[in-house]
């Protein structure tokens, strides 16, 4: 039998399929292993197969895309108004289908074997600054109990827990002294791994002409530019305008409307919280470096300038968002015409990030 379309619910062992004629109509169902899975298209005629965009969902978009077959990855978060009454393997693939047919669904572009090794290099540092940043606050309470206080700030804190183990008459018993010295040592090996990981994005930034327009870009570092890349593989060309751009990243307001009242409240916050929040830290770093620049009197122009301007009608967090919000269209335009933004000329001091060098 000639299938037309097979939606696939993805599991870690078992895969659930609904096999559609080109009426839409559901003709089989299967639940097959690993293996099976593998086989079962192998030997079938399958024009186009529908997943949700969740775990290994790319990896088997890939497999399938080399046997010839067409892959619509939807978006998991629309795929529940289409499920019939309880949830299970069976009605999560029935609800692929009819959420297939919605026009006004977009779906997931599958994502390139490098373009996810990037972003796990992203992942794995975001890991172990979770775990730098928990290791500082244990030494921190640690230090606490015995009356010790720690300076504010990961850099001096570390220090002075250092300078508070090393010396011989300090109050931190000896009973635990050793091991918040392993703690230390623990910290300097992750700031190690960690600096390692940033030059190796560097070498990837260098190489990518779309990483290097980004850098040109204010607020637009080495790791917003990466991180932007792996999510998008330099190509916006799928996005309607800026504004979807931004909403991709859930910088744009949510909108409350009814007739002919329109309200507009808070950024939704519904897209990447990772690319939201490299966006977010770029703008105030702008705002932060376009005070200090307009306090000591030197022309401030352009963005910053702008930024300043929104600061002065509004808060420092309001501003910041939407410098955010407008950094995200900047890149958008970046990327569609493939020129450099113009208004900072040091893509290269950016590339060399220096986030662990000890003076």
């Amino acid at each position: 039998m000639n299938a037309t379309t097979v939606a696939v619910d993805l599991a870690k062992s078992v895969f659930q399929l609904a096999v559609a004629d080109e009426h839409w109509r559901v003709v089989e169902i299967q639940r097959l292993t690993r293996t099976q899975f593998e086989r079962w298209f192998v030997n079938r005629d399958v024009s186009l197969v529908i997943m949700e965009a969740c775990g290994s969902a790319h990896h088997w978009a890939r497999w399938l895309g080399s046997l010839g077959i067409e892959v619509k990855l939807l978006p998991a978060q629309y795929i529940r108004a289409y499920v019939k009454r309880n949830k299970t393997d069976a009605a999560d693939a029935a609800a692929l289908l009819e959420a297939a047919r919605a026009s006004d669904i977009r779906p997931v572009r599958v994502k390139s074997v490098e373009q996810q090794a990037l972003q796990g290099l992203h992942r794995i540092r975001s890991l172990w600054m979770g775990t730098r940043t928990s290791r500082i606050n244990a030494l921190r309470g640690f230090c606490r109990e015995f009356g010790i206080a720690i300076p504010v700030g990961a850099r001096t804190g570390i220090e002075a827990i250092s300078r508070v183990l090393a010396d011989p008459a300090t109050a931190v018993p000896d009973l635990i002294r050793g091991t918040a010295r392993l703690l230390v040592e623990e910290i300097r090996l992750l700031e190690a791994r960690i600096a390692q990981l940033e030059r190796e994005l560097a070498q990837v930034a260098k190489l990518s002409p779309a990483c290097t327009t980004l850098l040109s870009i204010p607020g637009i570092g080495l790791l917003t530019a990466t991180a932007l890349v792996a999510a998008t593989s330099g190509d916006v060309s799928h996005f309607k305008d800026a504004r979807h751009f931004s909403s991709w990243f859930g910088l744009t307001p949510k909108e409350y409307s009814s007739g002919n009242s329109r309200y507009l409240g808070r950024i939704s916050k519904r897209g990447d919280r990772y690319l939201r929040m490299l966006l977010t830290h770029g703008a105030r770093s702008v705002l932060r470096s376009a005070a200090v620049a307009a306090n000591a009197g030197r022309e401030v122009c352009g963005i910053r300038h702008w930024a300043l301007q929104v600061q002065s009608r509004t808060n420092h967090n309001k501003a910041a968002c939407a410098l955010a919000n407008k950094l995200a269209r900047i890149c958008y335009a970046t990327l569609r015409d493939k020129e450099r933004f113009g208004e900072d000329a040091r893509p290269h001091k950016k590339m060399n990030r220096e986030s662990f060098v000890m003076p």
